[in-house]
């Protein structure tokens, strides 16, 4: 097992926004300065440290709670912060990553780590019909066109938060990933949906709207794929969203700089098939991060549109603070790259560097969907149960399974076995899995170069 000491307080596992690209994946040990805001008024002050401090070099790792809305427009309305000392924005900054077999242990949970989650609460059907409801009312009456309404689920966690993570990344992996454990919780994060990229003077946005449940079968999952490409319904959810981080990203480019270069993108997540299209623009010289989240926070993606009206319903309908979820969680790096993902399938858990391993803590995350004209309780609740899915496959480990037949250092249908893991590989998020598992069958059967063998290949 780790010791307290040797606990990392920030890990990194961002996928790189753009493809084919390699993926931003660092450990960071104590910090050399932290940061933090508890009141709006320090919120903008905080980020512009932020900007100043990694232009001059460092590395900072950190979140914005959703209720840090307010700061940068007063008419974005958001209930109070959980409590009279969190902070709404609270960073760490680092003179460098960890190197090495340092950072490789820090990564690790340590034999016989275990991680166990109890969930005893969560969204209540019947309001959740009343609060659908709502937000057709709302759009019948012209106030809204859509409203992101959101529920959080409560448990108990114990053991390791690491091993928790670990899990968690399994479940749910190549996202925008990271942990932080700086603050009084510890806050695991798997979400795949990019809130921005800024660097060199692009900014990136990347919407996620629309979703749908994997297939049973490869025809089914191409199926429900197919389904969620063309849906009416899907489409236009999106696309409200698309229009308005146009309007955001306007207050930041240079003139005729915004594009969506990406409309309507369906990508296939372990559980769920998601939707996601790219916003672009050119940004204004001499603007900073503070500037950034002024246009952009909190993503349209989780509030609805108009954005100032939906927020409103939303503290309405909803009855306590958000937190960290759907705020934002990210690392601006040396020079002033900055990527942060929306922190949507987010785990926070009430611990943080100095609690006791194994100690049991509360454990909550949030569950949200976008609610239109057309949307139905029946159907948004369906929607509600596919995206916690995550959480259910975090806490079943499994390996796909390959059994072949080796007659004298040869292998009966080879091929065939190799394209049918390689296409679970794919379907299960274990990435390309083909060449290794190729590498692995030549090894046996070049140790067994006589004989008939029945092999079993693993595949975790």
């Amino acid at each position: 097992m780790t010791t307290a000491g040797a606990r990392p307080t920030a890990l990194i596992d961002f996928r790189s926004p753009e493809a084919g690209a390699a993926p931003l994946r660092l450990a960071f040990g104590a910090p050399r300065e932290r940061l933090c805001a508890r009141s709006h008024e320090e919120v903008p002050a905080l980020l512009a440290r932020v900007d100043a401090l990694a232009r001059a070099g460092a590395w900072v790792v950190g979140r914005v709670d959703y209720e840090a809305a307010p700061a940068f427009d007063p008419a974005l309305q958001t209930h109070p912060p959980a409590g009279p000392a969190r902070a709404l924005a609270s960073f760490a900054v680092y003179g460098a990553p960890l190197q090495a077999a340092p950072a490789l242990m820090a990564w690790h949970p340590g034999e016989g780590a275990t991680a166990a989650v109890r969930w005893s609460g969560g969204p209540q059907r019947t309001a959740f019909d009343a609060a659908v409801a709502e937000v057709h009312r709302a759009i019948r009456d012209g106030e809204v066109y859509q409203v992101n309404v959101t529920s959080p689920l409560a448990g108990r966690f114990e053991g390791e938060p690491i091993a928790l993570f670990a899990a968690l990344r399994r479940a749910q992996p190549d996202a925008y990933a990271a942990m932080l454990a700086f603050d009084d919780e510890t806050v695991l994060s798997v979400s795949p949906e990019l809130f921005f990229d800024w660097r060199d003077g692009r900014l990136l946005a990347r919407p996620m709207k629309g979703t749908a449940p994997r297939g049973a079968t490869p025809a089914d999952d191409a199926a429900q794929a197919a389904r969620l490409r063309e849906s009416p319904k899907e489409r236009a959810e999106n696309l409200m969203i698309v229009d308005l981080l146009r309007n955001d990203l306007s207050r930041l480019a240079e003139p005729f700089s915004v594009q969506v270069p990406r409309l309507f993108q369906v990508e296939a997540w372990p559980t769920v098939w998601q939707m996601s299209s790219d916003v672009v623009a050119r940004t204004r010289p001499g603007l900073s991060l503070a500037d950034v989240f002024a246009a952009l926070f909190p993503c349209g993606s989780v509030t609805g549109a108009p954005k100032v009206q939906a927020m409103r319903l939303i503290r309405a309908l909803e009855p306590a603070a958000r937190g960290v979820y759907c705020g934002a969680v990210g690392v601006v790096q040396p020079g002033g790259a900055a990527t942060f993902n929306v922190p949507i399938r987010t785990l926070v858990l009430g611990t943080g560097p100095g609690a006791e391993a194994g100690e049991p803590v509360a454990v909550r995350c949030g569950i949200g969907s976008g609610i239109t004209a057309d949307a139905t309780a029946d159907g948004e609740w369906a929607e509600w149960r596919h995206k916690r899915a995550f959480l259910d496959r975090a806490s079943q480990d499994f390996e796909l399974l390959e059994t072949l037949r080796l007659d004298d250092g040869h292998f009966s249908d080879e091929p065939a076995h190799l394209r049918r893991v390689a296409a679970a590989g794919l379907h299960f998020g274990f990435g390309d899995v083909g060449p290794a598992a190729a590498a692995a069958l030549a090894e046996v059967a070049r140790q067994h170069p006589g004989g008939a063998w029945r092999v079993r290949l693993l595949v975790d």
